[in-house]
Parts: C-alpha cells; structure tokens; sequence
C-alpha cells in the first residue's frame, strides 16, 4: 500500500476532526485489522499493523501461538515448526508471519472505511467531552452557525453546540455569524447528535454577567446568594457583603446604574431586581417581594407553607403581572407562598399579629441560640488553634528520649563497676602508706653543722624549760590554779596513748652512724706534732 498517499488522508483527517495524528494511527491500525479479518472470514485470528516510516509502507503481520498440539493452523503453530522460524523461539511464544492486504474485496474495505469513521467519531466526542466538562455552568462566547425552527446550531470553535428552543430568549432573533454569549448548560458523550448545549435562558449567565462588570463580586467581597429568572421578563437576585463597610446593592448598581445597565441591554432590556440577602427567611421574602409593602409573613403548619399578609391595594403589586413577583420569590426562597389581605385575614378569624409577635419571639431565641453556637464554634476553633500552636513549638524542640528500664540498668551496673576499679582496697591503702613513710627525705648533716650529744641535750633541756615556762598559765588566784592541776592529770590518767618519735631505716642508720663517729677520735695517732712544730720553728 502506498504509504504516501495514506500520509496525507491521515492529515486531512487531523486537520478536519483536530486529532492526533497517534489516534488516527490507532483507528486505521484497528480498522485494517478488522478488514483483514473480514478478508479470510476468520475473526479471531490476531493480527498486528506495523506503519514503517522509514520504507513509507504498511506492513500488516498475521500472528500465531505455539503451543504442543496445533488445533487450529490458522491460530496455532506447533514448536517444531516454530524452531524453523526461529530457534530461540519457546512454548506460548507468538509467531509473526506477513500477509498482504492488496487483495481485500469490497466488503473488507466498507468494513474498514466504516469502522475508521467510527472510530474517529468516538475519539472526537471525547475530545469535546475533555474541553467542555470542566466548563459546565460558565460562559463562552460562540458564532451562530445555523438558525432552525427548533434549535440554533453555536459553534464554540472547537465543537459545534445546540442551543434548543426552550434555551433562547423568547424576545430574541438570531443570524447566522451573529456572536453571543451563552452558558454551557449540558455537555455529555453518549448521544448521537450534537454532546454540548448551550443557554441563553439560564440564571447563571446572568451571575456570569455581573461577575464579568461588578469586580466586587469577581473578587468575592460581594456574593450572590441566590438567584431566579424568567427570561426575557424579570430576575430577582439576592447578594450579600462580606465587609459591612462594602455595599452590596450599590456595588451591583454602579455609578448612576452604568453596571447594571451594562447586564439589561446584553439581556435585551430584562428587569433585574437586586435585593439584600437575609438568613431570616421572613425579611428574605419580604425583600424578595419588593417592591410590594408586606405586613407579616407567618409560618403554618407545614414549614415549607408561608402565608404573607399584605394591605388591599398592594395584593396586586405583590403577585406581579401574570404572577412572576410572587413565582421569582418562589424559586428564589424554595418555600410556597401564600399572600393574602390583612381583610381576608381578619375575615378568616386568624389573630395575625399574635402569630407575628410569636414568630418574632421565636426568630430572636433562634438567632441568639445560633450566635451563641457561633461564638462555641469560635472559642472551639481558638482554642485548636492555640494548640496547634503549642504543638508546632514543642516540636521545634528538641524531642526528649526517655531511657527503658533496661539501659538504666545496665547504666547503673558500668556505674558500679568503674567506682569499684577507682577505689582501691584496704590492704593497697596500708602499702600505699608504707610506701611514704619509706620515701621520707634523708638527713643531710655538714661537718660545720655538727653537734655533740652533750650539747644536744644541753639545748634540749634549756628550750623545754624556756617553753613549759612560756607555755604556764598565770592564775590570779590559787583556787584557779589548783582545779587546773587536777583537770592536768586526770587528762594524763585518761590518756591511751604515748607520744613517741618513728624514723626510718635510713634515719636510724644515720643515726647510728654518727654516734660511732663520736665514740671514735677526731685525730690520728700516728701524726708526728713535733715535726710540725720544728716546721714553725724554723719559720
């Protein structure tokens, strides 16, 4: 087949049905297959579609499984066989072999042409259906294609919408290429015709309206809460202020009306109301009805059943032309309404001021319950909040790990044992002091520093005289004197222990020494005196 000429059908249809060119590949692949299949009347061969860029041909492979023992030649092929093909090829492997498509009857090319269609038919709606599902409810502006008695064909540039004749403005006439703004009211994938509808009569393309002037309502200071329309004829819209210093009706209104005014001739002069939003279902429906005076507005039996209470000559006033005041304020509010005159009323034997006064009572404890469960709600969300806040700053600390039982433990154990190795036993503290004892420094005695013992005891004796002399109490009294004797011996009666002087081995021997130098003579015998004397005699 030759793959240029296909080539360019392939971007004929991209360019007509704005698809990729992988889906198209994808719907002729399928469509040869099936043609194929059509071709040799067997519909469960497998067959595969191979599009080779680089010979520009369609290559179309007819495929077959090994398995042990062939049932069907033209599904299976036994492993023998395979191995011939291919040695490495093994059991549940598939076998390729290429066929040619050049001979394909009449039946398989309707087959085929007609399942392409099909194909790139689905894959479009898709598309459609991914571009404008996520714009339900929002305002496009499209181009008037055709113009039927029943429906209005709006191309949206990128799929073509019905617009039917419930959807239009009943006061409205359309042309071909006229541009307009609708709302996409229904987009779906499962119909025949056209998958997109479009509105002109939906309340949300007025909502979009404002949206698109009032850059208060854009930004979502303003809100509108509620919204009802009989199109071509009157829209009731209720907002509300986020800010109390921003004013709702105003800000949809503009300077001298330039806002709203903008919405009615896009609308073709259709009547907007714009009212306050109120919680209080009886002042909602009281502004709701403006611009008739409305003296009460009581609850019945049946919560969704209101009766409104008006004066005679605003009854007519407050059901409006036709009925719309009062069936916008129906649709607005979700509730019936009855209205009736304060005449009919009294003839009816109903007391409508205490039920006033009643309904009034209990619309007050309702609010103030509810503001007491709003300032609940605020503590309970204060409070979260302050302890998340304590929670983020606890975990900005650093976490704290306890220890188990176990490693304090064994803490206390090593604990033990390295106070136990630093201690050191008895019999080491009596060696330890040996040891000092015997490293005690030696005495070093000079020549010139020598003393004898006589003179030793001689000075000893003077200086404990000179000190037990000092050292005497004085007493002014003998009295004195004597307790301090008696208090003497007793203290030396008591005493368990004497005062005695230890040296050590090298002082002992010191000792020693140097009282065998005393016992011994200072001079020699042997020396001859009279020779050194005839020495200085001769001098």
């Amino acid at each position: 087949m030759n793959f240029k000429d296909l080539i360019k059908a392939m971007r004929s249809i991209e360019e007509t049905s704005m698809l990729s060119e992988e889906v198209v590949i994808s719907a002729l692949s399928e469509a040869i297959s099936k043609a194929y299949r059509k071709h040799i009347e067997i519909p469960d061969v497998q067959v595969r579609v191979d599009f080779n860029h680089k010979d520009n041909q369609i290559h179309v492979f007819q495929q077959r499984t090994i398995v042990e023992e062939v049932e069907d030649e033209e599904l299976e092929i036994s492993l023998e066989d395979a191995k011939k093909v291919d040695s490495a090829l093994e059991l549940g492997g598939v076998v390729e072999e290429e066929v040619s498509i050049d001979g394909f009857g009449r039946a398989a090319v309707l087959l085929a042409k007609n399942v392409l269609k099909q194909k790139i038919r689905e894959a479009q709606k898709q598309n459609v259906y991914d571009e404008y599902i996520d714009k339900l409810e929002e305002m496009v502006i499209g181009v008037v294609d055709k113009v039927e008695e029943r429906f209005v064909l709006v191309n949206l540039d990128k799929a073509q919408a019905m617009m039917p004749k419930s959807a239009q403005m009943p006061q409205e006439r359309y042309r071909e290429g006229q541009r307009i703004r609708v709302i996409i009211s229904e987009v779906n994938k499962d119909t025949k015709g056209s998958q997109v509808l479009v509105s002109r009569a939906d309340a949300n393309l007025v909502k979009r309206l404002f949206e698109l002037e009032v850059p208060e309502i854009y930004s979502g200071v303003v809100e509108i809460k509620a919204i009802a329309r009989e199109a071509g004829e009157r829209t009731k819209m209720a907002v509300y202020s986020h800010r109390p210093e921003v004013d709702a009706i105003g800000s949809c209104i503009g300077p001298r009306g330039s806002r709203v005014q903008v919405v009615i001739e896009e609308l073709k002069g259709e009547k907007i109301d714009i009212f306050e939003w109120s919680d209080n279902v009886s002042e909602l429906i009281k502004n709701a009805l403006a611009p008739a005076q409305v003296l009460a507005v009581l609850p019945m039996e049946d919560s969704r059943n209101l009766l409104v209470v008006v004066e005679n000559d605003q009854l007519s006033l407050a059901i409006g032309k036709k009925g719309k005041n009062v069936r916008l304020a129906v649709n607005l509010t979700g509730k019936k309404i009855d209205i009736k005159t304060r005449s009919d009323v009294e003839a009816m034997g109903i007391d409508w001021k205490a039920m006033l006064l009643e309904a009034t009572m209990k619309a007050e404890a309702e609010k103030q319950a509810k503001a007491l469960e709003e300032a609940k709600r605020m503590a309970e969300l204060e409070a979260q909040r302050e302890q998340e806040a304590l929670e983020a700053a606890m975990n900005m600390t650093e976490e704290v790990v306890l220890p188990t039982v176990e490693e304090v433990k064994e803490e206390v154990v090593e604990t033990e044992e390295e106070i136990v190795e630093d201690v050191p036993m008895f019999d080491e503290v009596v060696e330890e002091k040996v040891v000092e004892k015997k490293r005690k420094p030696k005495l070093e005695v000079k020549a010139s520093d020598y003393v004898s013992k006589f003179e030793a005891l001689a000075d000893a004796s003077r200086s404990n005289k000179e000190q037990v002399k000092s050292s005497k109490p004085k007493f002014k009294d003998d009295k004195k004197e004597e307790d301090f004797k008696v208090k003497a011996k007793d203290m030396k009666e008591n005493m368990d222990y004497a005062i005695r002087i230890e040296y050590s081995d090298e002082e002992l021997e010191e000792i020693k020494r140097q009282e065998e130098m005393e016992n011994e003579s200072w001079y020699d015998d042997d020396i001859d005196f009279d020779e050194y004397d005839s020495y200085y005699d001769e001098d």
